[in-house]
């Protein structure tokens, strides 16, 4: 399940940083696409998680093998330029520190490079902070809410322009919503029937082959996509 679109980013021989990479997820499709690609995150538990992962779903495919790699998104552990593409998905939302890792994210992108980023859509993600407190009180949780023009602005005034603007997961929203109408059920592990219904059919859709349903979500996500994804050059 990718947020961010590898083929519109992604060409053969790239040097590409999933920056909070979390289990892999764009690492791994990253892999598969002929590219050289480091997942990075603070977690090491995760970055196991990512690696064994990898090996277990696309180890036995013509897969490039991906580096690993415990680090900090306010410091990045790589020169100047480094990458041809950066990838930061679903990280910027829980960071006090916006400006400092957008900043590192542009120091490691070469010039002429691509950097896609994506966080949680306003209008959705407000509905989850409405309905739950502790939805957003967690820790390690979402500490902001960002809004489209405010992003952008932050990663254009490092010298990127904007090229895309596109929207993912409209499944996801009434799926986040009904958790945080029930999160404490849900997390005591007595998740009641409508949860436990949606999470089942969320499968079911996600991880099948079902091409009908994914047109259905792809023409919602306009609507009501749970992550808002943007695509920048750099100059």
């Amino acid at each position: 399940m990718l947020t961010v679109d590898l083929d519109r980013l992604l060409a053969a021989g790239d040097r590409v940083l999933d920056v909070g990479c979390g289990e892999g997820r764009h690492t791994h499709g990253s892999a598969l696409e002929s590219v050289s690609v480091v997942g990075l995150d603070a977690d090491r538990d995760r970055l196991r998680s990512a690696r064994d992962g990898f090996e277990a779903a696309v180890a036995d495919a013509a897969a490039t093998d991906p580096s690993f790699l415990q680090g900090d998104a306010y410091d990045l552990p790589f020169p100047d330029g480094t990458f041809d593409v950066v990838i930061c998905s679903e990280v910027l939302e829980h960071l006090d520190a916006v400006d400092r890792a957008v900043a590192e994210l542009d120091r490691v992108l070469a010039p002429g490079g691509a950097l896609a980023v994506s966080v949680p859509r306003p209008g959705p993600e407000r509905v989850c902070w409405a309905l739950s407190e502790e939805y957003h009180q967690v820790e390690g949780g979402h500490v902001r809410v960002f809004e489209p023009a405010e992003l952008t602005d932050t990663i254009e005034g490092r010298g990127l322009d904007l090229v895309e603007t596109d929207y993912a997961h409209a499944f996801h929203a009434p799926y986040w919503w009904l958790k945080c109408l029930w999160w404490e059920r849900d997390r005591g592990g007595d998740p009641p029937l409508p949860l436990s219904a949606y999470e089942r059919f969320l499968e079911w859709a996600e991880f099948g082959d079902h091409p009908v349903v994914d047109r259905i979500e792809r023409a919602l996500d306009r609507v009501v996509g749970k992550s808002l994804v943007l695509y920048f050059q750099k100059r």
